[in-house]
């Protein structure tokens, strides 16, 4: 009996093999023409393989060729390919970390720029996206429970693309200008709220909530942040401090900056670890592979053998299977009345107002420029796939329609769509050199 057995596990595993190869290909390849037509019309690379990655779903593909579409990738479970898209998102996000010179916070104005920003990009997208849900929850979303509904779009108007933004920022090469700093440090104040937020709500909706638990995991997540600053940060540098003062093993190459075999399964697991250690308290895991990098953003020799070995893989193997594997999971569908097209566009537009609005306003309250604040607005703004992830969760669990999803998609789709323009167009007023990407 164990001959069959072992020869049947032998077949699936094979399959399943064969079927992930496939998918890669296919991800990869239409990520990298994905990104070259959005560069040819002016848009970053991120946005080619965010609509490729949805064109790829059940949008299109699957509505053009549903027998090819389910071949390809309905055939094998979605776990592997699942957890290769989880696996660069934390990679991404621990070389957004590095690319920031949080030094910038260092100085009190700018400290007060991320406070006001942060605060007043959160409270007013939640009041609008709350208002909104309110309203049309009986009309867009019957059957739900009314304040769930609500409470979730506030959640999802609220959160900013931390991992495009900061892509698309390293793409500009303003990660290291303080305006970059700003901007990248009020989105992920954003997006940790935002997700205690969720957290909150799903807590709600699945009536498991607890006052107390609650605020024990914001002390958590608190308690988490002092932590890897002021332990796991001086740790990491000794560590980093010793690999580069000791000789360069044989059959290794030391390179511009030096990244020893060793200091790269350290460094590794160390992302791994700080990423477990915030998927337990209830935030997502990319929290701590970005934390991981924010502690090492001043470690310029590390940062540029990471770039030079490791960099340039993540963006072009990780990245395009997030991308698709979350289009995958996105179906836009259609509007199917003129409506329905009219709440789309009141959506869009108090997400808009919300986000930008309430983002350049705070900004020239702190004392920034006119030009300065537009540049904060446009990359506050920047909803992407976060905004997918956040959209399915509340999909999954029954808070909203399929029309309200599909209307959460397409505004966040359009809002990551004008971030390029917008910082091609003004950071030049600002004395910023910009090429076409």
């Amino acid at each position: 009996m164990s001959a069959p057995v072992h020869t049947l596990a032998v077949h699936q595993t094979e399959a399943l093999l064969f079927f992930t190869l496939l998918q890669l290909t296919l991800i990869v390849l239409a990520g990298r023409l994905g990104g070259a037509l959005a560069q040819r019309v002016g848009q970053s690379p991120a946005v080619g393989e965010i609509i490729v990655g949805i064109l790829l779903g059940p949008s299109l593909f699957g509505l053009l060729a549903p027998d090819l579409f389910q071949y390809v990738f309905h055939s094998t479970p979605a776990a592997p390919m699942q957890m290769l898209s989880q696996i660069g998102l934390i990679l991404l996000m621990f070389q957004i970390g590095l690319e920031f010179d949080f030094t910038h916070l260092t100085e009190r104005h700018n400290r007060r720029a991320v406070t006001y920003i942060a605060s007043a990009s959160m409270i007013a997208p939640f009041a609008l996206g709350f208002g909104f849900g309110w309203y049309s929850a009986p009309l867009l979303s019957p059957g739900v429970d009314r304040l769930a509904s609500a409470l979730f779009i506030a959640t999802a108007f609220s959160i900013t693309a931390l991992p495009i933004l900061g892509r698309i920022m390293m793409e500009f090469k303003i990660t290291r200008l303080p305006i970059g700093v700003i901007a990248i440090s009020a989105a992920a104040i954003n997006d940790v709220v935002g997700w205690l937020l969720l957290a909150l709500i799903t807590a709600l909706t699945l009536a498991e909530f607890s006052a107390s638990a609650f605020a024990l995991k914001v002390g958590l997540v608190g308690a988490f942040f002092l932590t890897w600053w002021f332990i796991v940060r001086p740790l990491m540098k000794r560590v980093i401090h010793l690999s580069q003062a000791s000789p360069v093993p044989p059959g290794e190459k030391a390179g511009r900056g030096k990244l020893t075999h060793n200091m790269l399964g350290i460094l590794l697991a160390g992302i791994f670890i700080s990423a477990m250690a915030t998927y337990q308290l209830g935030i997502f895991a990319i929290f701590g592979g970005f934390m991981m990098g924010v502690i090492l953003h001043d470690e310029h020799e590390l940062i540029e053998a990471w770039k030079e070995r490791i960099g340039h893989f993540v963006m072009v193997f990780f990245l395009p299977i997030f991308f698709t594997y979350t289009g995958l999971r996105t179906n836009v569908g259609s509007l199917d009345s003129v409506e329905a097209w009219g709440w789309c566009l009141l959506l869009i537009a108090l997400a808009t107002l919300g986000k930008f609005g309430a983002s350049y306003v705070a900004a020239r309250w702190a004392g920034m420029s006119h030009v300065e604040g537009k540049l904060i607005g446009i990359m506050m703004n920047t909803r992407a796939l976060m905004e997918l992830i956040v959209i399915n969760v509340g999909f999954d669990l029954g808070v909203i329609s399929q029309q309200v999803f599909t209307m959460l998609v397409l505004m966040a789709i359009s809002s990551t769509v004008i971030t390029t323009p917008g910082l091609r167009r003004w950071l030049p007023k600002m004395g910023v050199a910009v090429g076409r990407h």
